[in-house]
């Protein structure tokens, strides 16, 4: 009887040892990689005219008004709302730091430069003279 539970004992003491060595190999789980995110040079921005979009170049702040037809190719179009970079000279160019927000008035949209903080009023307009960025002081 004292064999077998020498025995038993011995065997259990034998997988408790193998146990503690198989849990001490077993590695250690890598964190997982963060993949880096591109941020998009442009973004189109909806207007409250179905047929029309505002084209952003996140990096410069200029802004082109994108028409598409689905019966008409020839009314497709774009056109610049704006062809001077918002950005001050010596500034990198940064992806992503102009945004546009939409107001309550359909033809008017803020941008926002996240990098200085500057803002602008937007206004696009099928008529030319209508058309404008300008500072908000």
């Amino acid at each position: 009887m004292k064999k077998y539970i020498f025995t038993i004992l011995l065997m259990a003491i034998a997988f408790s040892s193998c146990m503690q060595k198989q849990e001490e190999a077993t590695p250690i789980a890598e964190e997982p990689k963060q993949e880096s995110i591109t941020i998009p040079t442009f973004k189109l921005y909806p207007t409250s005219n179905r047929w029309n979009f505002l084209k952003l170049n996140t990096t410069t702040g200029v802004i082109t008004i994108v028409q598409y037809s689905i019966d008409e190719p020839d009314k497709t179009f774009e056109y610049s709302l704006n062809n001077t970079p918002l950005i001050p000279s010596g500034d990198a160019p940064t992806p992503g730091r102009f945004e546009l927000t939409p107001t309550q008035n359909m033809w008017n949209f803020i941008l926002l430069d996240q990098v200085s903080g500057a803002s602008y009023q937007v206004q696009w307009s099928f008529d030319e003279k209508n058309r404008f960025v300008i500072p908000i002081k």
